[in-house]
């Protein structure tokens, strides 16, 4: 891939995630208006618990595009893919009732949320084929539009008046169509057959991988997660919405790590495609945090006056979700190169933030410098042991 098509295949990705991401956090604002900051504190922190529970999607999408390229069937992706998503669904059906104990969310809720997690892994198995094929275009096209079907059934919901469980009943049905959408064109670009000669694909793959995703989600998640806990139902709301400010952070760019994938796969490009994400990000994150410094005043016009302590905190969040975009690109690269026990150092920060939230997090402002610093630490920490380790070993 020449420099000029990567930078259109970027573009066009970019395009589409920009697409998608946009329709994603766009339900937030008619959910903050709409529901009280309590319903909207339940909403969001679902929404988010789905991410969480899909973090084999994420895992399988990489696989499956790596397997793609190497010539593997498309079969034994596909059966790969069923697998993980039944795992996914008994184990969102197990968590339903200790979350709702833990998070208190509302049973139908929560059921309705979880039952997205398998429809995720569905979606990133069509995703995978059509990413490992290099069919950037349609990928682009793709992740757009099913942005849009998961958008809009949510966005109706609320307007008719609907509270979070209708809400996340629609997002499951809105899932469903994605699903069926992303299987309809994977089918168009699979190829006819693969290599037999390939070893055999164990499901251990996809535990490899989703152990490096499952620390990233978890990373851009757990203060969330944990903020009902620590600050309460109505605060938990006012930080949700600063959040939706570092998951744009963090999305915007995903496309570059989509398109630089296969490269940081190749021992002898990792090193300098790496360095030159890396800086792509990092003026990525210095717009939007500039960006939120600049429209944190307008939040209690458009939100409303319970949203104003966040307002001045925005940039705050906007560093937190530009360091998970470079921690999500350096983990890209673990995953690539086969060396997946660099992840340990994002887990062991992960688990410091952990014990500081639970012990030290009392606001809003305390909460948000605790995942702003959790977030650098552990991007730089990774970045810097990643590229030790391309040193001494080639």
């Amino acid at each position: 891939m020449t420099t000029g098509s990567m930078a259109r295949s970027v573009g066009l990705v970019a395009v589409g995630s920009m697409v998608a991401n946009v329709c994603a956090y766009f339900v937030h604002l008619p959910a903050s208006a709409w529901l009280s900051t309590d319903a909207y504190g339940e909403f969001a922190v679902l929404l988010q618990a789905t991410l969480v529970l899909g973090v084999p999607a994420l895992a399988v999408q990489a696989v499956t595009a790596r397997e793609v390229v190497a010539g593997r069937p498309i079969g034994s992706l596909v059966r790969l893919g069923g697998i993980t998503a039944a795992a996914v669904a008994m184990l969102a059906a197990i968590a339903v009732w200790p979350f709702t104990v833990f998070a208190h969310t509302g049973a139908v809720a929560t059921a309705a949320a979880f039952t997205v997690a398998p429809l995720l892994v569905l979606i990133a198995v069509g995703q995978g084929i059509i990413q490992g094929r290099t069919e950037f275009r349609r990928l682009a096209w793709v992740i757009g539009t099913v942005g849009v079907a998961r958008t809009v059934p949510p966005f109706v919901a609320l307007a008719f008046g609907g509270g979070p469980a209708s809400a996340l009943v629609a997002t499951m049905a809105g899932a469903v169509a994605a699903a069926v959408l992303v299987a309809w064109q994977a089918r168009l670009v699979a190829p006819e057959a693969g290599s037999m000669s390939l070893p055999r694909l164990s499901p251990a793959s996809v535990l490899q991988a989703s152990q490096v995703q499952l620390v990233l989600i978890s990373a851009t998640s757990v203060d969330l997660l944990l903020a009902r806990a620590v600050l309460g139902e109505s605060d938990s709301g006012v930080y949700a919405l600063g959040t939706v400010a570092s998951k744009v952070a963090f999305w915007l760019p995903q496309a570059v790590g989509l398109v630089v994938f296969p490269r940081l796969a190749d021992a002898q490009r990792s090193a300098a495609t790496l360095r030159t994400a890396i800086m792509v990000l990092v003026g990525l994150s210095a717009a939007t945090t500039l960006a939120s410094v600049a429209g944190g005043p307008l939040v209690p016009i458009v939100i409303g006056e319970d949203y104003r302590p966040v307002a001045g905190l925005l940039w705050l969040f906007a560093i937190t979700g530009g360091a998970l975009a470079v921690l999500q690109v350096a983990l890209l690269a673990a995953i690539a190169r086969h060396r997946t026990r660099i992840a340990a150092v994002p887990w062991v920060v992960l688990a410091v933030e952990v014990v500081l939230i639970l012990t030290c997090a009392t606001s809003v402002a305390g909460l948000a410098v605790i995942a702003a610093g959790s977030a650098v630490v552990a991007a730089a920490l990774t970045v810097t042991v990643l590229s030790r380790d391309d040193t001494v070993r080639p």
